[in-house]
């Protein structure tokens, strides 16, 4: 690890010393997860070409940026952060003094945040002990938009119009994603299982209740796991979602036991709609 730090330090001294080049080309707007790309994309159109920093299949809690991600970090025109996780926390400082000329703007305003309890995670840590993943929500997502059609217009203001017609159609999207989702919900498990606790906010949104598996951030104790199992009888929850990202055994654990259902899902997916749908559809059941 202090190897890959000093190789990161003496690139961002290099690229951060060396004149900046003129930009060429497409401009290029960075944002921190696939999601965020999604809808920023949605809304920049063919103006602008957007890059994640963090990459389909990593964790944004403890993933650190390459060498390339962080020259091309230099070029981009400015930088859409989605507000409190963990790889925005440890590294925003350091990415910003590489490229100080970078406009950076926090797509998370105005969001009504869920305050956590005992937020220490251990290998991650959560600003404020705000839960971190506000894009699994569609009262969120109109929010998101609404601050990326503001940035984009004070980098583009020429573009303005053109902007504000892909909000609306985004916004639509958004509206039916909802509609979709309460749909799917009518008379489903109001109770359910998750190894990182991600749909904090989608269980807000719906009156779900969501029981995390991971505890603090780390494997679950002997204790813990009878505990989860128990409160999955008195609730009657039938799903237990688990991500890529994490190891799966505990969850398939729990799911031997009670008989239940384990069920993939991807909260870090560029297919913003297709896994709020998946989600609710796997409740549904």
């Amino acid at each position: 690890m202090k190897y890959i730090i000093t190789i990161v330090t003496t690139l961002l001294c290099l690229t951060a010393c060396r004149p900046k080049q003129q930009q060429t080309g497409e401009p290029t707007l960075t944002v921190t997860l696939e999601p965020l790309r999604y809808f920023t994309e949605a809304i920049a159109g063919d103006k602008y070409k957007v890059v994640s920093m963090v990459p389909n299949g990593s964790s944004p809690e403890t993933y650190d940026p390459t060498p390339q991600q962080l020259v091309g970090l230099d070029k981009s025109t400015a930088y859409l952060r989605i507000g409190y996780i963990g790889f925005e926390q440890v590294w925003m400082d350091k990415l910003m003094a590489n490229s100080p000329q970078l406009k950076v703007f926090d797509t998370s305003k105005g969001i009504d945040p869920i305050r956590e309890e005992g937020h220490d995670h251990g290998d991650h840590h959560h600003e404020g002990g705000i839960e971190p993943h506000i894009w699994n929500s569609t009262r969120n997502a109109s929010v998101i938009a609404d601050n990326i059609y503001a940035a984009l217009c004070e980098l583009d203001s020429a573009n303005e119009p053109y902007y504000k017609t892909r909000l609306d159609s985004l916004k639509q999207v958004i509206a039916r994603t909802d509609e979709e989702v309460r749909g799917l919900l009518h008379n489903a498990d109001t109770t359910f299982l998750i190894y990182h606790p991600a749909l904090s906010y989608f269980a807000r949104d719906y009156g779900l209740k969501q029981i995390s598996i991971e505890e603090g951030g780390k494997e679950p104790s002997p204790a813990h796991l009878k505990e989860l199992i128990e409160t999955c009888r008195r609730d009657h929850a039938h799903v237990i979602f688990v991500q890529q990202e994490f190891d799966t055994r505990n969850a398939q654990l729990i799911a031997d036991e009670l008989g239940v259902t384990v069920i993939p899902i991807n909260p870090l997916s560029y297919d913003w709609q297709e896994e709020m749908i998946n989600v609710a559809r796997a409740l549904s059941k």
